[in-house]
């Protein structure tokens, strides 16, 4: 699918890169990237181009050091004044409605304006990371329970970022939030060939997912 390429301003003197799928539904979509892949990377093009095709416009765009080139990610403010700019320009250049999506770190920062207030009709949260890798200590829910729009959380059963334990134990209780799960996926919702299904398989039914979870807020 052809995206049209944009140019974001998110600071005075700075601006990123954003890639814009039109549709002509209602909300349109913001998805952000997780942290090691930008808005060019095959997962969140796949998410991009699966949504767009039921008739939602997307906007996908590069953070800071994604649009320098780098692999570290820009402390979390930086993050989210860049986040924060892009919803902006959508809502003033696309969809005055708005879905916060978002892939991992990206899902994330979605959740963080959402706790502060920003306007979103409702969260997409592909693979959500509750907590790093192999420290389930780190939780990262307390901000959770300030969001008040609908939530969605499509999470890998063997994703180690988000351990289903502790996910039953401080997600799926939310008031806001629905849950699919990807039966025997990963962060990435990678399945083993023991699942009886493929990778691909499993990422459509993550797209398949968040899009009937938006046809339901049309109703």
């Amino acid at each position: 699918m052809t995206a049209k390429t944009v140019s974001i301003p998110w600071s005075d003197d700075q601006s990123v890169t954003g890639r814009l799928v039109g549709g002509v539904l209602s909300p349109g979509i913001l998805l952000a990237h997780g942290a090691g892949t930008n808005q060019d990377h095959a997962s969140i093009v796949r998410l991009r181009d699966g949504i767009a095709a039921a008739g939602y416009p997307v906007l996908t765009f590069n953070y800071p050091y994604t649009e320098l080139g780098s692999r570290r990610p820009d402390p979390q403010q930086r993050l989210l004044a860049c986040h924060r700019a892009v919803v902006e320009w959508f809502c003033g250049n696309v969809a005055q409605t708005v879905v916060g999506a978002g892939r991992s770190m990206g899902g994330r920062m979605a959740t963080y304006l959402a706790a502060e207030g920003m306007p979103f009709a409702g969260l997409i949260l592909f693979a959500y990371p509750l907590h790093p890798a192999g420290k389930p200590d780190r939780l990262r829910k307390d901000h959770l329970a300030d969001v008040s729009c609908p939530m969605l959380f499509i999470v890998g059963t063997r994703d180690p970022l988000s351990t289903m334990p502790l996910f039953d134990q401080w997600i799926r209780p939310l008031a806001q939030s629905t849950v699919v799960e990807i039966e025997d996926g990963d962060h990435s919702f990678r399945v083993r060939k023991s699942s009886g299904r493929t990778n691909e398989e499993a990422q459509a039914q993550a797209v398949t997912a968040a899009v009937d979870w938006l046809r339901s807020l049309d109703g």
